[in-house]
């Protein structure tokens, strides 16, 4: 079979298309013939070496849909040719409100998605949502999980509450903008492109801001009334500056650090008694309740499509942030 993989660190030029012998389903688990995959940032890390433990060569991708192609032994109640998606969070534990210290990421160590056929545990594949093409399911499984989970298990998001997304026009604020809005929030986002502020006004955005053209970006969002929850990925000064955005007992939620250290001034913090929660991925409920958005006529961004052999392309688009919403491959 066809597959992507990682031999060598230095980039996303290291990536090379090969081929490789077809996994075989374990007991528990099922073969996914993947129709398409989608790319996350953790992909290009992976191959700068940004990322703990790396082991070579390593078969990239954490997003994928597709149909069963083989039943391991002991898997019951499902079909083989039944359309799936994938949950990329293996080995989440019984708890859902903490992940175990074995839980691992689809994509490094467990071969990834970027592959005509991928082996994963049974408990990992869901009904693909009916509504959607094969291309925007694969958009969904990384992205919305961790877009879910920062949003409304750990951010407590409610109607009528206003959401702060820095840096909209990635997978997961995408995400986290999409979700808001269907939750009946106030959304406000920031970009430094005004052609993302325009597609994220088409996604419902209701106030859009250029923090490059306006550095002072802050205090127009304050003008325009206080922010009961901040969900960042940025840190550094947009999340120094968001904390002056909250409303007393306010919150934020950063799943990421592009820029991971932030000089935060601590009497707002405590004064306001403001609250910061870090979250990662999600739990299976996390995943089974955000699947449940896309029934209920939700669309995810998807950006463009490429084709497995061009991924050196797509991941340069990614690391260029030329993209609003996800780039998907087609396997």
């Amino acid at each position: 079979m066809r597959a992507v993989r990682l031999h060598e660190l230095g980039g996303p030029e290291r990536l090379v298309v090969e081929d490789i012998p077809q996994p075989r389903p374990g007991h528990g688990e099922v073969l996914v013939r993947v129709r398409a995959a989608a790319l996350n940032h953790r992909d290009l890390f992976i191959t700068r070496g940004l990322y703990p433990q790396i082991t070579l060569p390593v078969l990239l991708g954490s997003d994928g849909t597709g149909e069963i192609a083989a039943l391991g032994e002991g898997v019951r109640g499902l079909e083989i040719g039944a359309h799936v998606i994938i949950d990329p969070m293996l080995g989440w534990g019984t708890d859902a409100q903490r992940r175990s210290s074995d839980a691992t990421i689809l994509g490094m160590p467990h071969p990834g998605t970027f592959a005509e056929y991928l082996s994963v545990p049974a408990e990992n594949v869901y009904p693909k949502p009916r509504s959607l093409s094969t291309e925007e399911a694969a958009a969904i499984p990384l992205g919305g999980l961790t877009a879910y989970r920062a949003l409304f298990t750990r951010g407590a998001l409610r109607s009528g509450e206003s959401v702060l997304i820095p840096g909209v026009g990635g997978g997961v604020q995408t995400f986290v903008l999409l979700f808001a809005k269907h939750a009946g929030a106030r959304a406000i986002v920031t970009s430094s492109s005004e052609e993302k502020l325009e597609r994220a006004r088409a996604l419902g955005a209701d106030l859009t801001l250029n923090y490059a053209a306006n550095p002072a970006w802050d205090k127009d969002v304050r003008k325009n009334g206080p922010i009961d929850l901040v969900v960042d990925s940025s840190g550094g000064e947009t999340l120094a500056k968001a904390l002056g955005t909250l409303r007393p007992g306010g919150r934020v939620v950063t799943y990421g650090g592009t820029h991971p250290e932030a000089a935060i001034r601590l009497f707002p913090l405590f004064w306001n008694e403001l609250s910061i929660l870090g979250s990662t991925m999600g739990s299976p409920r996390d995943f089974r309740a955000m699947l449940a958005l896309f029934d209920q006529g939700l669309k995810p961004a998807v950006d463009c499509v490429f084709p497995l052999s061009e991924i050196v392309a797509a991941m340069h688009r990614m690391d260029e942030a030329a993209q609003f919403g996800k780039i998907v491959l087609s396997c």
